[in-house]
């Protein structure tokens, strides 16, 4: 049996490699619609949809997080163009895996938080990381262009800097933690964390009372708060000026876009001017808007314990059980609010393996699940920064061992359906068709292609690598249309007009694609349409239209777990 630092270190080669590979599951539309595809519309000047989140009229996302990740990476092939370096370095594989690799290398925050923190909390740092490597979310959600993996690693920083000062407490070393460094890093993560979820002040608060608190009387809580307050604010307020800069600057410039000729040949006067026109502060819109249930109800409502009950079990499956256990168990010692307090009292007298140290980090994990609880539109991803302290909670205990199988099993199945399978045919698709429309016969024709995807999650458009000013391509997103309303779109786009070259007064060659999942392929040959060839993307498994049990076990199960790309055929009868 392999040591777990061996396990830990094939981990991270998986890690890296099935980034590169690359992993063609789609988790959710956010996963490119608040990061990549906005940036490669910025940037790449490439044809793109603009979510609503980062139109001037309701900046709801800071333009911060999404620069430092996906811009920078796309920054970087944009140069390696222009300096000649490589002739085709903007492709859908580069436009994919670029931010994701830039996001896999940051996500190692996290492994080196556990490492440090381990001994801390009285964990074995080697079992630590190899538990924490071989999750799925780690896995999958940590490579991916999430606003919630950003919010993951802010918090894994924040629990280095808190517990590591805690934990001095007891140590000769007490002393490095006290540099005021530490605080003003504390101020800016604190800062950086609320620009790019507001929500990452549920996953603060209890890290930041721990860090007050510990080894402090009541009393000296107090002054300790309003000390700690103090020295927080002026980095706190240097980062907050500089979002709110940053956002302001983006969203009032033309189209949205940055402008790196713009930004830097501008003056001090012109930004202070422009900034005094518009100020964009967009965690305030952020909460204006989801603090109405109205607006949260369009993006789906669930009832409040699904994250206890079913978000948390689908992400850290056996785990998540164990700590539910170990809160129980601890619940009927600290039963009180004064049993609570005392034992934060203690805290300074005892070390921090103690049973006010598993208190500690149960609360990390169970209130911050419990205030996103209080939300009624609750998706997994949302949990995703709770693995660290969910992780140090359970190889503390040393319970990880006794499921070891069970979690092997369960991680396997989580990395595949999330990693290869949920929606798996969209990204493929999305290259394939890239080189369709960007191949030497189409582009000497000049052939428009019309796409439309039907019944699958919203297709990510920079991965089409379509200039802005390119006319010949035109993706539709008819989402999940019923079978009538889809065979009128069908039908008056195959046999409407013919296409015509506006430069030239010419007839131009014209393709029309269906991309559609196999589960609901019947819908078109319903249609009164003529197929005259179908390309099918394997596999793309769709939960909105799932296969039938019936059909997985007959010869056709293939077809069932694909994505279809249909040519039809223009009816010229009908002209």
């Amino acid at each position: 049996m392999a040591s777990p630092k061996t396990f830990w270190r094939v981990l991270c080669m998986l890690r890296v490699g099935w980034c590169l590979l690359p992993q063609t599951g789609y988790l959710h539309p956010d996963e490119f619609f608040q990061s990549p595809e906005v940036m490669a519309g910025s940037i790449l000047d490439l044809k793109v949809y603009h979510p609503w989140e980062f139109l001037p009229k309701s900046p709801c996302r800071t333009v911060v997080f999404p620069l430092i990740t996906s811009g920078v990476a796309f920054w970087a092939i944009k140069a390696l163009q222009h300096l000649g370096l490589s002739t085709s370095c903007i492709t859908s594989y580069t436009l994919l895996v670029s931010p994701r690799l830039l996001l896999t290398i940051f996500s190692f925050i996290l492994d080196y938080s556990v490492y440090q923190l381990a001994p801390l909390w009285g964990a074995d740092p080697w079992n630590s990381l190899a538990l924490l490597a071989g999750s799925y979310v780690t896995l999958v959600f940590y490579t991916r262009t999430f606003a919630n993996t950003v919010e993951g690693l802010l918090f894994a920083l924040l629990l280095l800097l808190v517990s590591s000062k805690a934990a001095s407490k007891t140590s000769a070393s007490a002393y490095r933690w006290q540099n005021p460094l530490n605080h003003r890093l504390i101020g800016m993560i604190i800062v950086a964390g609320f620009f790019n979820r507001p929500t990452f002040l549920a996953f603060a608060l209890v890290p930041l009372l721990h860090w007050v608190c510990a080894g402090a009387t009541c009393q000296q809580s107090v002054r300790r708060t309003i000390h700690h307050v103090l020295c927080l604010a002026p980095s706190a307020a240097f980062t907050a000026v500089f979002f709110i800069a940053a956002d302001t600057w983006y969203f009032t410039s033309p189209l949205s876009g940055i402008s790196l000729h713009s930004f830097y040949e501008a003056s001090p006067l012109s930004i202070l001017a422009r900034l005094r026109q518009s100020v964009v502060v967009t965690p305030l819109n952020f909460l204006t808007y989801n603090l109405n249930p109205d607006n949260l109800a369009q993006h789906g409502t669930h009832p409040h314990l699904t994250h206890f009950a079913v978000n948390g079990v689908l992400l850290f499956g056996i785990l998540h059980v164990e700590a539910v256990s170990n809160g129980i168990k601890l619940l009927k010692v600290h039963i009180s609010q004064f049993m609570w307090l005392k034992a934060l009292k203690r805290s300074s007298h005892s070390a921090i393996t103690c049973p006010e140290g598993r208190l500690a980090l149960l609360a990390f994990y169970f209130i911050p699940l419990a205030l996103l609880s209080l939300f009624s539109h609750q998706e997994p991803r949302f949990l995703i920064p709770l693995i660290l302290p969910l992780v140090l909670l359970v190889t503390q205990h040393r319970q990880a061992q006794q499921w070891k199988s069970i979690n092997l099993v369960f991680n396997l199945c989580g990395a595949l359906f999330f990693g290869c399978f949920h929606q798996g045919g969209i990204v493929p698709c999305l290259f394939h068709l890239e080189q369709l429309t960007h191949s030497p016969e189409s582009l000497s024709h000049r052939t428009h292609y019309t796409l439309l995807f039907a019944r699958t999650y919203m297709p990510p458009r920079f991965l089409l690598n379509v200039n802005k000013s390119n006319t010949l391509v035109e993706l539709v997103d008819m989402a999940g249309a019923e079978k009538g309303f889809l065979c009128q779109i069908l039908g008056s786009i195959v046999n409407g007009p013919a296409c015509v070259n506006r430069e030239l007064g010419k007839e131009m060659t014209c393709q029309v694609l269906v991309i559609i999942p196999g589960t609901v392929r019947t819908i078109i040959e319903q249609c009164p349409l003529l197929v005259k060839k179908e390309t099918v993307i394997f596999p793309h498994l769709t939960m909105e239209d799932p296969p039938q049990m019936s059909f997985l076990l007959s010869e056709k199960w293939r077809s069932q777990l694909g994505l279809h790309i249909l040519y039809l055929e223009r009816n010229k009868k009908s002209i």
